[in-house]
């Protein structure tokens, strides 16, 4: 199989259903920013968030991976608005459990964290700053998502992405503490 399929050189693409429409469609642009929510996630376990000054987090580096996983399973499901997909393939499919699973997350590494007084600057150690990153992106694509209608998508992404952005946020704090690196407040 060719990687170009010459099919999207009119300014089209296909989803799930047979659809074609504009690359500059809205659900287009939704699960594109997924992709690239997905992409800063590879950047930032690639810059060493299972490593922290000689200390070895391979919690962090595990769940993002299951995240950039559910990630994909996110994009089919938005690529996929006649929902034929998600039937067939379970793994294309989140869950409220997909959401439980993120709050479990949380609620376990704000244990580790002091209780936030301010406003904090996103940076710190590299890998937290791309987790920042990654938690500001994430919104982005959940306003894209937001804005295809509440009736467009299954109500457990929105909810998903949402949580999402919590826990990069809080992954973040969690590695740079683990780092060494001082919180900057605003």
């Amino acid at each position: 199989m060719k990687i170009y399929t010459r099919t999207g050189d009119a300014g089209e693409t296909g989803l799930f259903d047979g659809t074609r429409v504009p690359k500059s469609d809205a659900r287009v642009d939704a699960y594109g920013e997924i992709d690239e929510l997905n992409a800063v996630l590879g950047v930032a376990r690639d810059a060493g968030v299972d490593v922290a000054d000689r200390l070895v987090n391979p919690d962090i580096d595990k769940i993002l991976l299951q995240v950039q996983r559910d990630l994909f399973a996110l994009g089919a499901q938005l690529a996929d608005p006649a929902q034929r997909i998600a039937d067939r393939v379970t793994k294309a499919t989140l869950t409220p459990e997909d959401v439980s699973r993120l709050e479990n997350w949380i609620d376990r590494f704000e244990e580790e964290l002091p209780p936030l007084k301010r406003f904090i600057l996103p940076g710190g150690y590299t890998p937290g700053a791309m987790l920042h990153l990654a938690r500001t992106v994430c919104r982005r694509a959940e306003r894209r998502i937001v804005g295809l209608g509440r009736d467009a998508v299954d109500p457990v992404l929105v909810t998903y992405v949402n949580r999402l952005s919590d826990l990069l946020f809080v992954v973040a704090r969690v590695v740079n503490r683990r780092a060494g690196v001082t919180e900057t407040p605003w």
